[in-house]
């Protein structure tokens, strides 16, 4: 199988491990990624606040790419995709419409769950991930605004529950996974950004989370590297990894580079997954 891949600029930076592990385990289900050749920059998160025509055109150009190469575009980050389902919108060619382009723009977490690529998984597994205890965090952008992006259910999806209960670690209800981290504020509000990435930390823990599952660059960011800032606050003490779902399948599928992508993180997760027996 083939498909258009656009990695967006984290994956080639900041997110290298989640670029790295995609395509390891696209490779393991025998999928192609293609690289959108010559793509740019989406302009996620900031261009649709500063100029409309800007921000449409930046993702109508990577559209245009796609087109002549004809296959599905796979997308990985959160962000990226929801400005590629919003130029698709905003441009007419929708299924709606009746001017269907000749490809589907689709998050990497759908791919992998709701294809045949589901089938081939449970074969795959050589280290199933017993004893785990997670939540699924989607964040805000995979799975809304709803009328753009098609979700089912934005405000209790599924699919990263689903997948990772198929990997074999026990997936936690909670309340909070698609509430908001603060995305682009990163660097603007970092006041706000370290308020909702406190609550969310606090309130997996309390959920019994040993990790978080993410399926964006900009929320494992967000997460991971403001837990030691936010554990300087009285009573405050957090060490919760922040997890790619593609790094938990490549353990689970006993991937030889797992361990490298693990350690990247901010929080170091090889002490929690020595105990589970697991690395």
């Amino acid at each position: 199988m083939k498909v258009s891949y656009y990695p967006g600029c984290a994956l080639h930076g900041t997110a290298i491990e989640y670029n790295e592990s995609t395509k390891a385990i696209s490779r393991l289900l025998g999928v192609e990624l293609c690289e959108l050749p010559d793509w740019n920059c989406c302009g996620a998160s900031s261009a649709h606040g500063r100029d409309d025509a800007l921000a449409h055109n930046l993702v109508a150009r990577n559209l245009g790419i796609a087109a002549r190469q004809g296959m599905d575009v796979v997308i990985p980050c959160a962000a990226c995709y929801g400005r590629f389902k919003t130029a698709e919108r905003e441009s007419g060619d929708t299924v709606e419409s009746g001017r269907s382009r000749n490809f589907l723009i689709l998050n990497l977490l759908e791919f992998f769950v709701s294809s045949p690529l589901w089938e081939k998984m449970p074969a795959l597994k050589k280290r199933p991930l017993t004893g785990l205890k997670v939540v699924c965090y989607y964040g805000c952008l995979l799975v809304r605004p709803p009328q753009i992006v098609g979700t089912a259910n934005p405000e209790n999806p599924d699919m990263l529950d689903r997948l990772m209960t198929l990997l074999g670690a026990e997936s936690i209800p909670w309340s909070y996974k698609t509430d908001c981290c603060g995305g682009s504020l990163a660097l603007t509000r970092k006041d706000i950004v370290q308020h909702l990435t406190q609550k969310l930390c606090a309130q997996a823990i309390q959920a019994g989370a040993e990790a978080v599952v993410v399926a964006c660059p900009l929320c494992q960011a967000n997460l991971d590297t403001r837990q030691e800032k936010i554990s300087q606050e009285p009573g405050e003490k957090y060490e919760l990894p922040i997890l790619y779902f593609t790094e938990l399948m490549g353990l689970a599928f006993g991937h030889p580079q797992a361990p490298k992508w693990l350690r990247r993180h901010f929080i170091n997760p090889t002490k929690l997954l020595l105990t589970k027996g697991l690395l």
